[in-house]
């Protein structure tokens, strides 16, 4: 009798230690796009801190970390634009919302001729992507430099015939988005796509001679949740960790303006 008091005894100390353990800890699944895992690295170590197990899910395509996220197999995403963001889970009607802005990796525009974006003359060819979405966003970048003016309520889908100021009768070579850095001899200027630029050799920050800032909000990247979680404290605090000065010193240092730490408030991106 004495064994068997014994050994309830352990078994009654062993669920009580675990009903704590689970108390003080919380796993939190984070799906992500690609096998670049440095930033939520970091952000896991500090979360452990914490009492938050942070576990990446690597996903190969744009599709699934938010299906999987819909369906209950992750808590959280992280590895999109506002822009797509807000087009698919209208196009697949799911219940996600954003719960906090991460990075933007932005667009820029080059010039092997002029060093600044004043230096352009009247009649400059500007090359441009020609995918509706790339093009939308170059046309959009043009009109932060000032160089262009869109047409009121611009949808994002690009289309010169949607440019209704061009005080520089700027004109466009229109080609796809890998051939943009090539063409740099040929032309005034060109918008080249972050990661293509990044390929090519180029610093967004320091070879473009203008470059998307924060206000080029439908590009900037958000951690996801389904919206019955966006007031969980768990994900809150991973929320807050991750726009943590320490996480946007590791995003400057590691990928030298290949991405932007961006940590605006959602009213700002429209949520």
């Amino acid at each position: 009798m004495k064994k068997f008091g014994l050994i309830v005894l352990l078994i009654s100390l062993a669920v009580f230690v675990s009903a704590c353990s689970s108390k003080d800890e919380s796993t939190v699944k984070v799906g992500i796009s690609g096998s670049d895992t440095t930033i939520w690295d970091f952000v896991a170590e500090k979360a452990k801190e914490e009492g938050i197990n942070v576990e990446i899910v690597r996903f190969s395509d744009y599709v699934q970390p938010n299906l999987a996220l819909a369906e209950g197999e992750l808590d959280a995403n992280a590895f999109q634009t506002v822009s797509y963001f807000d087009a698919f889970i209208k196009e697949h009607n799911l219940d996600l919302v954003p719960i906090a802005t991460t990075v933007i990796a932005p667009m820029g525009l080059y010039s092997e001729k002029h060093d600044a974006v004043e230096d352009l003359p009247e009649g400059a060819t500007i090359a441009l992507p020609k995918e509706a979405t790339n093009m939308g966003r170059g046309l959009l970048l043009l009109q932060e430099a000032g160089l262009i003016k869109l047409e009121e309520g611009f949808d994002g889908n690009g289309s010169v015939d949607k440019i209704v100021e061009n005080p520089k009768n700027l004109q466009f070579e229109t080609l796809v988005a890998a051939q943009t850095p090539r063409v740099l001899p040929d032309v005034d200027a060109s918008i080249i796509n972050n990661g293509i630029a990044v390929d090519a050799g180029f610093s967004p920050l320091d070879d473009s001679i203008f470059h998307e800032s924060e206000t080029a909000t439908p590009y900037i990247n958000i951690i996801a949740v389904n919206e019955e979680d966006k007031d969980n404290k768990v994900l809150q605090k991973l929320a807050d960790i991750y726009q943590s000065d320490d996480v946007k010193q590791l995003i400057k240092e590691e990928y030298d303006g290949n991405q932007i730490p961006t940590f605006v408030s959602l009213d700002k991106i429209g949520w």
